[in-house]
């Protein structure tokens, strides 16, 4: 049977199974946290990260902020010169569903991230789990991200798959919003719980 006759599983990573967070690594660079706060969100912000997840180089995008913010040089080269200690431990309770599903074998099974090329080997070598998906499709590589709606596509071209019958599910309202335009059943994570409701509901697991 192929996999677009199937009801494929689609998760996003981080959020969600992957527990990355830029605080992991600054509460150790800054020692006062209004300065961290205002690096985070001024600095080297979530806008200027997702320009290196949509494929902009992280070598670009560090020597950009580097000219604009020259007296925080240093810790904006421990962004991406530390990145690993980002990484905090995988959420368990939502790899245990993904475990059951594997396990199962009823449902191909995928993940769409936001992620930059460069960074995403780290964690594909670090963690296992992610091994067990039937496909992974990265933003980085594709020059592209959520929630534009060419990313979605790709991801159904790719592997073949029905929207309505895509079931999709990510942290990000945004990225839910835009992949329920795009046809797939998609429903927005909020705690593992919920997650394995939805799939219950669905009879997918």
């Amino acid at each position: 049977m192929t996999s677009s006759a199937r009801q494929a599983i689609v998760f996003d990573l981080g959020g969600v199974l992957v527990n990355w967070d830029p605080e992991y690594l600054y509460r150790k660079i800054f020692s006062d946290e209004k300065e961290m706060r205002y690096f985070l969100n001024e600095v080297c912000t979530p806008d200027w990260n997702e320009q290196q997840d949509e494929g902009r180089s992280v070598r670009e995008g560090t020597e950009l902020l580097v000219g604009r913010y020259p007296h925080y040089e240093k810790a904006i080269r421990a962004y991406y010169g530390r990145w690993e200690e980002m990484l905090g431990e995988p959420f368990e309770d939502t790899i245990a569903i993904l475990s059951t599903l594997k396990e199962q074998g009823d449902h191909p099974l995928y993940a769409l991230t936001n992620w930059s090329a460069e960074t995403f080997p780290i964690a594909y070598d670090r963690y296992d789990f992610l091994h067990w998906f039937d496909g992974i499709v990265v933003s980085g590589a594709e020059k592209t991200r959520k929630p534009f709606p060419l990313f979605y596509q790709l991801l159904l071209d790719r592997y073949h798959l029905i929207p309505e019958k895509t079931f999709f599910t990510d942290d990000n309202l945004r990225n839910i919003t835009a992949a329920q335009q795009a046809g797939l059943d998609a429903e927005l994570f909020t705690t593992p719980a919920a997650l394995r409701s939805a799939l219950e509901r669905r009879k997918l697991i």
